[in-house]
């Protein structure tokens, strides 16, 4: 009879531990990223006895029952749409990697920020989002050399389109052009019509900037509706002020034609490179899961990939708070690999991972655990009455 008090208390204390499990899944029904923790119990036994436990018929004895090993359910998921560039979130297998203090932590999602010091950390707690570098490895990634993007010297402007061949000026305008400082000209190009009989379809080209002055000439000719090959490329040079001298090619190779059309042209500066000084306006992860810097002068630099790790046995991994899962070992290698490539998840910006305990299966196992409590708890009350009826025998 005490042996079935005891089997009775392991009951109380299986089912206590249970409660514990389930509370926690309910209580982070709202926590991004959280993993329900699945509740199962397995029966205890030993050999031989003292005569006060269930002795099977293969010599062991039932001596209760015990939770086992806990197992944390990876399923995926919903992803919740938040409009932060840098809410992280993974579309199937594998965890971003985090890192504080030279340790390595792992999270399915996350939120993150630029700190103060440049990383790309986890709000609020400090832990930078790990970016693969040239040999494969997870590393933080700071920024701070990367707020400003340098000036680039325009080099060529591209036209294209139709010079009319009847027509006795044309001009494009607002062509912008960069200096190796940054700064910004705006130029016009002008084209008039040559009056030398001997010069067919021969035309005079001016620059200027936008207060008027004359940048440079050249002269423009066509053979027939096409540009003669030898006018094909013109160069323009200038000497900014506080710059390095520019150079700049007008290229006509690409498709300028000269046809009939009255007095409309429609010849125009199909593209122009160079640009000036931009600032850092926003950090995103783009649709390959490489981190995107984007500037005002509306240029791009990406960078490297977020680091994604894979583990053979998830179930190796131990919680550590914070939506953070710590690697006990027994994994083996631990494959680090970017977005969508290998078997490894989609990684996806702009959504987190909202928790996945499902409270139907975690009320349905509520239920099981408080019938198991209340008959174990039966079990020693009526074992406590048996054994007191047997005092009450001897004292007789």
């Amino acid at each position: 009879m005490l042996g079935s008090i005891y089997i009775g208390l392991s009951g109380m204390n299986a089912y206590s531990k249970g409660l514990q499990t389930i509370s926690n899944n309910v209580a982070n029904l709202n926590t991004s990223g959280f993993k329900a923790t699945s509740v199962s119990f397995e029966d205890v036994a030993s050999e031989g006895g003292n005569g006060l436990s269930f002795l099977g018929s293969n010599g062991t004895q039932g001596d209760g029952v015990k939770t086992s090993p806990s197992q944390i359910d990876f399923s995926q998921g919903d992803l919740r749409q938040t409009g932060n560039d840098l809410d992280l979130a993974i579309q199937g297998h594998g965890f971003l990697v985090l890192q504080k203090d030279g340790n390595s932590y792992y999270a399915r999602t996350g939120q993150f920020e630029v700190d103060k010091d440049g990383y790309i950390s986890q709000q609020g707690t400090g832990y930078h989002l790990g970016v693969l570098d040239k040999d494969g490895r997870a590393t933080p990634l700071n920024i701070d050399a990367k707020r400003t993007s340098p000036p680039l010297v325009t080099s060529k402007i591209v036209f294209a389109d139709n010079l009319s061949s009847t027509a006795t000026t044309a001009s494009v305008a607002d062509i912008a052009v960069f200096d190796s400082r940054g700064g910004k000209q705006v130029w016009t190009v002008s084209f008039t019509k040559s009056t030398d009989p001997a010069a067919t379809n021969s035309w005079d080209v001016k620059v200027t900037d936008a207060t008027g002055r004359q940048v440079g000439t050249s002269t423009l000719k066509f053979l027939g509706s096409a540009v003669d090959p030898t006018t094909s490329t013109l160069t323009i040079s200038d000497t900014p002020a506080g710059a390095d001298p520019l150079s700049v090619t007008l290229d006509f190779s690409q498709g300028v034609t000269s046809f009939s059309s009255g007095t409309t042209s429609t010849l125009r500066a199909s593209s122009v490179d160079g640009h000036g000084v931009g600032a850092l306006t926003s950090v995103a992860i783009d649709e390959n899961g490489k981190v995107k810097l984007s500037y005002s002068n509306a240029q791009t630099d990406v960078l490297g990939a977020v680091a994604i790790a894979d583990f053979r046995d998830a179930q190796q991994l131990e919680r550590f708070g914070e939506g953070l899962y710590r690697n006990k070992g027994g994994n083996g290698e631990i494959r680090l690999l970017p977005s969508n490539t290998d078997g490894i998840g989609t990684l996806v910006s702009k959504q987190v991972e909202a928790s996945n305990v499902n409270l139907s299966d975690e009320f349905g196992d509520l239920i099981l655990i408080q019938r198991g409590f209340q008959a174990a708890s039966q079990v020693v009350s009526i074992s406590n009455d048996m054994i007191q009826q047997l005092f009450g025998i001897k004292g007789q």
